[in-house]
Order: structure tokens, then C-alpha cells, then sequence
């Protein structure tokens, strides 16, 4: 028997206490009346997960290895962990039999991509009603077009979820990782099999590991038809223009891309196809802590409006909540990853398709807290593909007194849990876009200037503006370039509204000019130590290696 043949015998069994497709309002009522969430003043629903599902768990995060498809999957990167196919198949033996002594079951069909040509239809089962909301806040409705013309139409994803039950460990000694908090075999699992197109999330009651499981499944499977799944915020202009933001944590992706003058397709996942741009999602699922109504009035808004519980459906997970109904999102106490999930028409600046025609321009973002990468910079082709690959920022170390040191961070593609494949799919894909379309990419520093963080200060958000409307428009094209020493980049000598060019070259805002040349080779070298570690092996072009920073 299949294992999709034992679900659907379940199911059967299970008769009137499967909840198939049940409306929006009977998932909030639900989630309620089980005592999954509480209600709060504004009417959003408020939840906490145990302290070890406050985030994904990359460790317990999993993919079926056998031989017939081992070589599309980069089991070099430290986030592509191997599991075998009988250890999938007993912990969906045992979610299976959490299933059967559920009071209830919740099943949503949904699909996931904007463009009905490469729509994934994804059935989620789960034993709590909280699961099947957050499905329906960030996975998009059924559509009757994409279950006829999608690529993926005879494909469906199935995905089981018990989010609060644990894996009996002694059963799996030597076939999950060992915990070394508990000294024995995880009791969680966070899986996919990309063969049989099947997923399983148990343990892990953070919504975001169904979230980013879904995703990644979706990078693994665009590529083969030709679709560059793409870790980025996308908007498009008055005129149809549409432009892509990259960026990791902290570089400003979110905040830059949320342009009154330009309509937001979506701000986390998007494909890339031959005709255009689309959105993953139907939803934001947005970090909260220190969100503030002044800061960030949109998602303060789609979070926290008020409305009738039963209508509203915004889930808020893991935030400090008063007696009074009321949230404060500056206490960091529990985690300080605080979120918030919650439909996308909950937004006023949208584009409601959530498609757009090919990008015109794309924006890397970095945050340099070493004060050394150029404000903004143009990228040749292979120099896109280089920094596609590397996927740098800095964070910061933290320490409890003195200066902290940055700490150079990278992650392939801006988002190397969830990209699977081996790395030069994605970066030849880009190269074929950039090339089909004329798409223009630049670099854009929001971190440090005037020297390294503890010396300088972080970048003027009205001046990162004016560089992000400059290369949107084109008209950063009318200036001359030169190329940076230390980072190869294009570098303009001026920019449409930056008054003083002087700041364009980082070097001049530095107090010592060799210190800022010492600092710049120090960070060059270490984007070639890391290129060689993480990439020396691979298939990458010399073109692309010749174009990284310190080779």
C-alpha cells in the first residue's frame, strides 16, 4: 500500500470528523474553541508554541536521499540533510496514528504560486484547526484554472502536520540526528521527498516550518521547468515595471519595497517564468518585534485592525500579550522572533493578481557593517550571478561590552536553507533572464558608512531612497562609472538626487583612508575564502568565480 493510499484510508475511516475544506470563519471558530489561540482586543488571534518551536529547527530539517535523483541536490550545503526513505516512511506511519486518535481532522486544498501555468496544488493535513487558518492566511485559494493548465496539475504536494505531538525517540536511535540537549534521537521532524512529493511536519509548531517547507519544495521543482524561484519582495510601477529586492534579515528588503508609489505583488517568495514575475504567496508572515504603527503602519495595520474575531484571522505568534487583550511587541522575553501571519489583501498598496511581466531592474541588498561596500553599484552579468551565489551581509557579534565586530554572513541566494538544488541551476537561470530581458541588477549597501559599526552610522534611509529610485528609474545610468577596487563593482561618480557625491565612494567618509583600505581587503578576503570552501568543487563558470571579491 502507498502512503498515499493509507491517508486516504484514514480519512475514510475518520468519516465526519475530517473538517474538509471548512470556511475561513469555521477555522477561527474552531481554533478558538479548541483553546489553539485566544482572542485579543483588536479581534487577531494570539498563540505560543513551546520554547524549542519558537523557530524553524534546521537540524530536524530533512530530504529523502536516493540514488535515482541524489545529484540534483547540493548535499554539500550544510542545510540539506539526508534522511532515508524508511525513516520517512515509519515517522508517516506514526503521524498516521496520531491521526487516528484525533477528535478531529483539518484538510485544505490550496495551491501555491500566483500563475496558474505553475500553480502546485498542496493538500495539508493536520490535527489542528490553526494549522488549516495559517494555510489558508498564506497558501492561495483553489483555482479551477490552475487544477486544468498547471505543469503541475497530475503532481499535487501532500503534506501531513501534528505540530504539538512528539516523535517516540527510542524508535529512532541511529536514524534522526541526536539531540545533544535531550542525549537522544530528535522527536521532531521537519521532512519532504521530493520523488514522491510528499511532506511532513511533526513536532515543530512554529507556522513557519509548513511555510518554508512548502517553499522549498517549490525552489526544487521550478528549475526543471525553466522558472527561477527567486527569495525576494517584488513591486511593479505605475507604468507595469516590475522590480525584485533581495535581501537577508536586517538589510531593509521589507521596508524598501513597501513604496506608496509602487503596488506589492508580495515580500518573500516569487518565480520567475517566461511570462514574468509571480507570487508564491496569498500572505505575509512578518516579523514583529519592535514593530511599531509609526515605523510600519501597513503591517501594523493587517495585524492589528480591529474587527470581529471571527472575520479578522490574523494570527500573531509567540508576541507579549497584556491581561487587557493588548500586545507589546518590544519585549523580546520569550523570543525575539515574534511574528505575524496574515492575509495579503489586509494590505492597502497591493497588486491583487500578484503578477507582473519580467523584472526591469533587481536590487541586491546588503547590510556592510564594516563600511566598506560602495552605497550603491552597478552589477556586469557575471558579477549579478557572483553576488546571486554569495548572498552576502554582515551581522553583528554579541558580545556584552565594547565595540562588536561584524560578522561577515552568507547565504546563496539570500536564502540558502531553502534553495536545494545544486547551486549553478539557479545562477545560469538568472544569467539566461538577464540576458532574455535586459534586467539590470544593482547593489545596494544600507549598512554602515563614515567607518565599521562602533565608528560610523548606518545609512540614511531618505538617501537609500533617492540611490533605490535612481536605479528603478534608470536614470543612475546617466552618470559615469568606475569600478571599485576591492569589490569589482560598477561604481557611479554621481546619482540623481544625492546632493554631495562624496558619499558614493565609501572610502571618502572614512576619518583614515588606509584604514578603510585595510578593512575593504580584509572583507575581500573573506568572500574568496568562503567562495572556495562553499564553491571551489562546484560547477561554477570561471567567468563568475573570476568576478568574486579577493580572487
Amino acid at each position: 500500500m502507498s502512503l498515499l493510499d493509507s491517508l486516504s484510508g484514514l480519512l475514510s475511516r475518520k468519516g465526519t470528523s475530517v473538517r474538509n475544506n471548512i470556511s475561513r470563519e469555521d477555522m477561527i471558530k474552531s481554533s478558538v474553541d479548541r483553546r489553539e489561540v485566544l482572542v485579543m482586543k483588536c479581534g487577531a488571534l494570539s498563540t505560543w508554541t513551546r520554547p524549542e518551536s519558537t523557530g524553524r529547527s534546521p537540524k530536524d530539517t530533512v530530504i529523502v536521499k536516493r540514488a535515482s535523483t541524489e545529484e540534483t541536490i547540493d548535499w554539500t550545503s550544510p542545510n540539506n540533510l539526508p534522511v532515508d526513505e524508511e525513516t520517512f516512511n515509519m515517522v508517516w506511519t506514526d503521524i498516521l496514528q496520531v491521526f487516528e486518535e484525533a477528535d478531529e481532522l483539518f484538510v485544505t486544498d490550496r495551491f501555491i504560486g500566483a500563475d496558474p501555468k505553475y500553480a502546485l496544488p498542496v493538500r495539508v493535513v493536520a490535527d489542528k484547526a490553526l494549522t488549516a487558518l495559517f494555510t489558508d492566511n498564506m497558501f492561495r485559494p483553489w483555482s479551477e484554472e490552475a487544477a486544468r493548465i498547471s505543469v503541475f496539475k497530475d503532481r499535487g504536494f501532500t503534506l501531513l502536520a501534528s505540530p504539538d505531538n512528539k516523535l517516540d525517540h527510542t524508535k529512532y536511535k541511529d536514524k534522526l540526528r541526536e539531540n545533544p540537549g535531550s542525549k537522544h534521537a530528535s522527536n521532531m521532524m521537519v521532512g519532504m521527498d521530493m520523488d514522491r512529493n510528499l511532506g511532513i511536519v511533526f513536532g515543530s509548531a512554529y507556522c513557519g516550518s509548513i511555510k518554508k517547507l512548502m517553499f522549498t519544495v517549490m525552489n526544487y521543482l521550478l528549475p526543471a521547468e525553466k522558472i527561477l524561484p527567486i527569495h525576494c519582495s517584488a513591486n511593479e510601477g505605475e507604468n507595469g515595471d516590475c522590480a525584485l529586492l533581495l535581501g537577508l534579515s536586517g538589510t531593509g528588503k521589507t521596508t524598501l519595497s513597501a513604496d506608496p508609489s509602487r503596488a506589492l505583488l508580495g515580500d518573500d517568495e516569487h518565480g520567475w517564468s517566461e511570462d514574468g514575475v509571480a507570487n508564491f504567496e496569498n500572505g505575509c508572515y512578518a516579523k514583529l518585534i519592535d514593530l511599531s504603527r509609526e515605523k510600519e503602519p501597513e503591517i501594523y495595520s493587517a495585524c492589528f485592525h480591529d474587527d470581529d474575531y471571527l472575520n479578522h484571522g490574523s494570527i500573531i505568534e509567540n508576541a507579549m500579550v497584556y491581561p487587557n487583550g493588548e500586545f507589546d511587541l518590544f519585549d523580546d522575553a520569550f523570543t525575539p522572533n515574534s511574528r505575524g501571519s496574515y492575509p495579503l489583501k489586509y494590505l492597502t498598496n497591493i497588486k491583487e493578481s500578484s503578477v507582473s511581466g519580467h523584472p526591469k531592474t533587481i536590487l541586491f541588498l546588503t547590510a556592510d557593517a564594516n563600511s566598506v561596500i560602495p552605497p550603491v553599484s552597478k552589477l556586469t552579468r557575471e558579477q549579478a550571478m557572483l553576488w546571486f551565489l554569495m548572498g552576502y551581509t554582515s551581522k553583528l557579534a554579541g558580545t556584552e561590552t565594547g565595540i562588536k565586530e561584524p560578522v561577515s554572513t552568507f547565504s546563496r541566494f539570500f536564502g540558502q536553507p531553502f534553495m536545494p538544488r545544486v547551486p549553478e541551476v539557479y545562477t545560469d537561470l538568472l544569467g539566461e533572464k538577464m540576458d532574455q530581458h535586459g534586467t539590470q541588477v544593482y547593489l545596494i549597501n544600507t549598512g554602515w558608512t563614515g567607518g565599521p559599526y562602533g565608528t560610523g552610522h548606518r545609512m540614511d534611509l531618505p538617501l537609500t531612497r533617492k540611490m533605490v529610485e535612481a536605479c528603478l528609474s534608470g536614470t543612475i545610468e546617466q552618470s559615469e562609472m568606475k569600478r571599485d577596487p576591492y569589490f569589482k563593482v560598477m561604481v557611479p561618480t554621481s546619482c540623481p538626487g544625492i546632493e554631495d557625491s562624496f558619499i558614493l565612494d565609501p572610502g571618502n567618509t572614512w576619518e583614515n583612508r588606509a584604514d578603510y583600505e585595510a578593512r575593504a581587503e580584509k572583507l575581500a578576503g573573506e568572500f574568496a575564502a568562503y567562495f572556495q570552501k562553499a564553491y571551489g568543487s562546484q560547477n561554477i563558470s570561471a567567468e563568475i568565480a573570476a568576478e568574486c571579491p579577493g580572487i
